[in-house]
């Protein structure tokens, strides 16, 4: 909005201007007062205006004076015909200048309209092909390997937050519990790096659910509502979610999938650590703590060994590598 100078200026230059045309004029006082009025009026019809131009957006601005040039255009060459059938040249004159006038009005609402909603379709498009990756529960923002993903690039889009779940992160903060204080400064330390990366968008939304108590049927409800996964690596609201149909992005699924792939035949090193639950039994693991179970590494514990692979399980955990030493 213009400043009160500048409107004050916009009204009194005006007034100024409009009353030394009367007094150059000769005129009396009470017409140069008539004339500054005038001056005053104008003045606040141009602030009037001001005031509708900076509260109007700019693509309407712009299309509105596209608009009027191209309908001024038109009305030019749609009157030129319609003013040589009228003989009389003061009508003809008047109904050319209508058409030019009514045509460019037109076209100043019709590029006004048309503009903005050729922006707003633009945009909706944009946010469309971004999407929303999903909602994030407390453990996969305390967890906080979400925020590496998000700085790979791979993901991108927004990530829903809602307010329940801040309220919770703060309660684990503010902790009497060293432990849990210091998962949930951390968690809100992992927010602060996600809002910063490039690729994602945060939303923190105000949706709750007064009547559902427990944050993770809040949760549940919400991707309902919205029809957004849930990100998270909580093994038992996986469960429950995949009961109500929600989709979800485990974050230890996630993990164990870009675990490097171990076939059998391979031979790995590694460094058995205990003894397994079967007799004979070693256990020792990868770098990236995938389990290898080897059969008679019991007798090799604490040292490093060449075995080769025979199988691998996939299970719920993660993946499980068996091997035997090599021999």
């Amino acid at each position: 909005m213009p400043g009160k100078t500048l409107s004050a200026a916009l009204v009194i230059i005006p007034a100024f201007f409009f009353s030394m045309i009367g007094w150059c004029l000769g005129l009396d006082y009470v017409a140069v007062m008539l004339y500054a009025f005038a001056g005053i009026l104008l003045g606040l019809i141009c602030l009037r205006f001001l005031h509708w131009w900076l509260a109007t957006e700019v693509y309407k601005i712009i299309g509105g004076v596209a608009g009027i040039a191209i309908g001024a255009v038109i009305g030019m060459l749609l009157g030129l015909p319609v003013s040589y059938i009228i003989e009389a040249p003061q009508a003809s004159a008047l109904v050319y200048e209508l058409i030019i006038v009514m045509i460019s009005l037109m076209g100043m609402q019709l590029g006004s309209a048309k503009l903005w909603e050729m922006k707003k379709k633009l945009t909706e498009t944009a946010e469309r092909n971004r999407g929303v990756m999903g909602i994030l529960d407390t453990s996969v923002i305390i967890d906080g390997r979400i925020a590496d993903v998000c700085g790979t690039g791979f993901a991108m889009g927004d990530l829903i937050i809602p307010q329940f779940i801040l309220k919770e992160l703060q309660m684990i903060a503010d902790s009497s519990d060293s432990t849990k204080r210091t998962r949930g400064r951390r968690g809100l330390d992992i927010l602060n790096k996600i809002q910063k990366q490039s690729y994602v968008n945060v939303v923190i939304s105000d949706s709750d659910y007064p009547s559902v108590k427990e944050v993770d049927q809040k949760l549940i409800s919400m991707a309902k509502e919205t029809g957004y996964p849930i990100i998270t690596n909580d093994f038992n609201l996986n469960k429950v979610a995949e009961v109500h149909s929600i989709q979800v992005l485990n974050i230890n699924q996630l993990a164990n999938a870009l675990k490097p792939i171990v076939l059998p035949g391979e031979n790995i090193r590694v460094q058995i650590m205990k003894e397994g639950k079967e007799h004979g039994q070693g256990v020792a693991y990868l770098d990236d703590g995938t389990m290898v179970v080897i059969d008679n590494g019991r007798r090799y514990m604490g040292r490093n060994v060449d075995v080769t692979v025979t199988s691998v399980l996939q299970t719920t955990a993660g993946r499980m590598i068996f091997a035997t030493i090599k021999t």
